[in-house]
């Protein structure tokens, strides 16, 4: 196996400064997700992670760098629990497996909650930035080729005819910010919308 030049690769930054990061973006989280983002100055964040400013801006340029590394991460996580949906999902009839990831794809667990309404905040908030818009598209184009990838791999069938799985992807994910925006009080019109969502988009797109 190939590998780059020792002069070449990049080098991994101290194990000092990456427990620093991990601190800074748990209690950002903590703070962000208690208080929302516009309410969590740069100020508490270092409070409660118990670094100066120079420890944030060592490792963060603005507090919106910090906050998309923090949706950075979510997705991370939500693809990882996607992926091992999907190797179970592959067991199952088509219009059964169409049903189910559509679901999961949809579904907004308890402990998510917090994290998308804070992305719907962020979201509104970057409506009126230009700049700032522009890093949330490109936020959503990763996690959108992601599942668009998830989708071709493991249910083609979720994807129209004429149209691209990107496309099939952005419709799921638009979908699943409007459901949480109408059921954030959760309760049984929750997850009967739920209900209803998951099946015209099944029937729609499989």
């Amino acid at each position: 196996m190939n590998s780059l030049p020792a002069e070449s690769a990049a080098p991994r930054p101290p194990r000092r400064r990456v427990h620093t990061r991990a601190r800074i973006l748990s209690a950002a989280g903590a703070l962000f997700l208690s208080a929302g983002y516009a309410r969590t100055s740069i100020e508490d964040i270092c409070t409660a992670a118990g670094y100066t400013r120079g420890a944030f801006y060592s490792n963060f340029a603005t507090k919106e760098d910090l906050l998309l590394a923090l949706f950075d991460e979510q997705a991370a996580e939500r693809m990882a629990e996607l992926e091992r949906l999907a190797a179970v999902a592959g067991q199952l009839a088509p219009g059964e497996r169409a049903q189910r990831l559509v679901e999961a794809l949809l579904r907004v667990e308890e402990a998510e909650t917090g994290w998308i309404l804070l992305f719907l905040e962020f979201r509104l908030m970057a409506a009126r930035t230009p700049g700032l818009a522009e890093r949330v598209a490109a936020h959503d184009r990763t996690v959108t080729a992601a599942v668009a990838v998830l989708l071709v791999r493991v249910l083609p069938e979720l994807v129209p005819d004429g149209a691209a799985a990107e496309q099939a992807a952005e419709v799921v994910l638009a979908a699943r910010e409007g459901l949480l925006a109408r059921t954030a009080a959760g309760g049984p019109a929750a997850e009967q919308l739920l209900t209803s969502t998951a099946a015209v988009l099944a029937g729609l797109l499989g």
